[in-house]
């Protein structure tokens, strides 16, 4: 059971870029979803998270205003939607669930991770 990632890309400094989500074998509509990122060297953070039913989000700070996760539950997706993007963004994004209704994800309960998708800033 994992998630997979994709929509990521090549882009300019300031430009937008719009990720998906998706599950296969379940529902995503019952569990909270979390992006994560993973920059070389660096460790693995937590970007952004939506709650199952209140649809709750959250942003780390460093992508607050820039950054927003709707979720499609008739789609059985989650997105991540960036504008405003920096250099310092690059990196691989995952998304996860620990299968449980409330955020953040945490990681030590995220049975597999996917692939992930890689995001590069740059001019």
């Amino acid at each position: 059971v994992q998630l997979q990632a994709s929509g990521g890309g090549l882009v300019q400094p300031g430009g937008s870029l719009n990720l998906s989500c998706a599950a296969s074998g379940f529902s995503l509509n019952y569990f909270a979803v979390g992006w994560f990122r993973q920059a070389p060297g660096k460790e693995r953070e937590g970007v952004s998270c939506i709650s199952s039913y209140e649809r709750t989000t959250y942003y780390a700070d460093s992508v607050k205003g820039r950054f927003t996760i709707p979720r499609d539950n008739t789609k059985n997706t989650v997105y991540l939607q960036m504008n405003s993007l920096k250099p310092e963004d690059t990196a691989v994004y995952y998304c996860a669930t620990d299968f449980k209704s409330l955020c953040w994800v945490k990681e030590a309960d995220v049975d597999s991770w996917g692939e992930g998708t890689q995001v590069t800033v740059s001019s």
